[in-house]
């Protein structure tokens, strides 16, 4: 599902709601999510996850092709853990 399938379908079910005022809600909501993230706070949506920025610190690394040593710099990436109503649905529980 794609950033316009969510628009398209929070749309037709709501339909008192004008489309460009559905779109304008998703990026808020996305947007959000990223701001919280980049200032590296957790973003938890009950039921269905939590996002976490991981920081992971700068270290000496292998190329395995050549087998020389390269160093790999600091970066955060993003992680996600699955709520459990959410976890339940993916495995056929509910």
């Amino acid at each position: 599902m794609v950033r316009s399938e969510i628009v398209r379908k929070i749309a037709d079910d709501n339909p008192h709601l004008v489309l460009e005022d559905v779109e304008r809600l998703v990026a808020t909501v996305f947007n959000e999510i990223i701001e919280g993230m980049a200032a590296g706070q957790r973003v938890e949506l009950r039921g269905f996850g939590v996002f976490t920025p991981k920081k992971y610190d700068a270290r000496i690394g292998r190329n395995p092709r050549t087998g020389e040593s390269v160093e790999v710099e600091a970066k955060c990436l993003p992680r996600f853990k699955t709520g459990k109503p959410l976890l339940e649905r993916l495995n056929g529980q509910v």
